[in-house]
């Protein structure tokens, strides 16, 4: 294995552009780009781990199952994660090793369906908060709810939807089946979508659960766990945004640990379901003694790892070696 270690997570968006692009082939085409970044990341020394979003596409089997459900069986929510693991995998492997052999190098890239553990008791199983599926009136949400246990929310004036819980990720179960394929050699793309939620009996057994862990946390725990020498975050923008949207929109390059921590308690600068999670992960990797992350968009990443672009995370100690005068120093 290279003696640098990096775990990308790549975002929703380096699979689905926008509205007008949601096929299999519209995400393949998408994908094939994000691919070549990063295979220029193994050109240049990198032992890489993918990790990758699967949201839209699970939405996109659940809607499919509830369409089909006069004439087939509804499909559990932990196994459309497991389908999209293998689906996007398959996109990733194929495009990836095909890039690779473009720019003659030998790696082959490898998928594990993976697990993540959760706890059984998390405060999240009792507070279901993380819309999946279909719209729906309000009276098939009390049926569904009636009839099938599920929790349900009027969701932001616009429909009901079923809710599920997004609980913290405790471990990931391949854990270290993923060390060995890197000490092998292999590029490895595992944790889709934050992995499969399962939880422990009092025996040890696993069991998977209808819940959704956020992609970028476990992928924070996986990058710690195996000792990545760098966390990357790709997402929609070039870099990160104090106040975004607003008029005092200020645009950040470097952040500490500190500031991250700051910044994040304040509960102002980023959005609860956008920006905040992937600050979050970040601070949980440097927190646990992770050296370097970096937040950026696909298109930036080969910048962003020659410090020329996006937000360049480290612990209060690497930044003051890296002179920058404060947490958000601005292009």
């Amino acid at each position: 294995m290279s003696g640098r270690l990096a775990l990308v997570a790549v975002g929703g968006n380096s699979l689905i552009v926008d509205a007008r692009h949601q096929t299999v082939e519209d995400q393949w085409a998408a994908a094939a780009q994000t691919c070549k970044h990063i295979a220029a990341m193994i050109e240049d020394g990198w032992a890489v781990v993918v990790t990758h979003g699967n949201g839209p596409q699970v939405g996109f089997i659940l809607r499919r199952s509830e369409l089909a459900r006069r004439e087939l069986h509804e499909v559990p929510l932990d196994v459309c994660g497991a389908d999209t693991q293998g689906a996007i995998g398959y996109a990733f492997q194929q495009l990836l090793d095909n890039e690779l052999r473009r720019r003659g190098l030998g790696q082959q890239v490898v998928t594990i369906v993976t697990q993540t553990e959760v706890a059984a008791d998390d405060p999240a199983f009792r507070n279901p908060t993380k819309p999946i599926g279909s719209f729906m009136d309000a009276r098939t949400a009390r049926r569904r709810a009636a009839g099938d246990g599920w929790a349900v929310a009027e969701d932001a004036g616009r429909g009901w939807r079923r809710v599920v819980p997004s609980p913290m990720p405790v471990r990931v179960v391949e854990e270290r089946a993923i060390r060995q394929l890197l000490a092998d050699g292999f590029v490895v793309v595992a944790a889709g979508g934050g992995g499969i939620p399962v939880v422990a009996d009092a025996d040890g057994s696993l069991r998977g659960v209808a819940a959704v862990i956020d992609k970028d946390l476990a992928s924070a725990l996986l990058a710690s766990a195996i000792g990545a020498d760098l966390f990357v975050i790709t997402t929609a923008v070039e870099r990160v945004a104090l106040r975004f949207g607003t008029p005092e929109q200020e645009w950040v390059n470097r952040m500490s640990l500190t500031d991250a921590e700051r910044l994040l308690g304040e509960g102002v600068h980023f959005a609860a379901g956008s920006m905040a999670p992937k600050i979050q992960a970040v601070v949980s990797f440097l927190r646990s003694g992770g050296p370097r992350a970096i937040i950026t968009d696909p298109g930036h990443l080969e910048s962003a790892l020659a410090d020329r672009a996006g937000t360049q995370f480290a612990s209060q100690v690497r930044q003051r070696a890296a002179d920058t005068g404060g947490a958000a120093g601005q292009p």
